[in-house]
């Protein structure tokens, strides 16, 4: 950590925005004079993302109130790990949560940390799960105006198309072995999809760069 700041955030950012491995991270910074191992810049990651994802979602703007819902599958040392997404209907990220098991128990903690950011959706479209389908209509129980439920497999594409860019940023890395580090990697990740898309906060009538946003996410 005796690296300055904006070091590592340049070397931060640069991990979870392209399709990179950490050796070929290695190498180019390298080239601009910057030694160091590809182990340390995961560390870096590591110690970095949790605090750039609080501070973002601070920031974040607000979404639309029609949410589509789908898991995506992460292995993380052999088993499969799920990933809760959610976007609205313009393609913005609303929230997202990595969890080992795909149950009732997941689903309802992952709608409830989106519903608390963001509030009420008016409308879910989620594909054929029944547990996502249980645990919206036990949510739905609970509230005056329930949440209304569809289930569409091709009204999902929207947020399986985002799946798929997340996924080709992950794919060079070569594979997870922890799971607080797929969490945190893919956090930060999704941060960076999400800012591309213009979702976070600032002020001003001149929009910075993606690479400014993130960085200011440091303070």
């Amino acid at each position: 950590m005796q690296y300055p700041l904006e070091v590592m955030l340049t070397c931060v950012r640069g991990y979870v925005a392209y399709p990179l491995s950490p050796r070929h991270l290695e190498a180019m910074v390298a080239e601009r004079g910057v030694s160091v191992d590809h182990s340390t810049l995961h560390r870096w990651a590591l110690k970095r993302l949790p605090a750039l994802e609080k501070t973002f979602y601070r920031r974040q703007q607000a979404v639309g109130t029609s949410w589509r819902m789908d898991e995506t599958y992460i292995k993380v040392r052999g088993p499969w790990k799920h990933w809760y997404r959610a976007v609205d209907i313009a393609g913005n990220t609303v929230d997202v949560l990595l969890r080992a098991k795909r149950d009732k128990a997941a689903a309802r903690r992952f709608l409830a940390r989106a519903i608390a950011r963001h509030g009420e959706p008016e409308t879910i479209t989620i594909d054929k799960s029944g547990a996502n389908r249980a645990v919206l209509q036990a949510i739905n129980t609970e509230r005056e105006t329930p949440i209304q439920i569809r289930q569409a497999k091709y009204l999902n594409n929207l947020v399986e198309q985002a799946s798929r860019a997340i996924k080709r940023t992950v794919r060079p890395m070569l594979g997870f072995k922890r799971f607080r580090c797929v969490r945190f990697i893919l956090a930060g990740i999704e941060i960076m999809h999400a800012i591309a898309k213009g979702q976070m906060h600032f002020e001003g009538s001149i929009r910075p760069s993606p690479a400014q946003q993130f960085y200011s996410l440091a303070g």
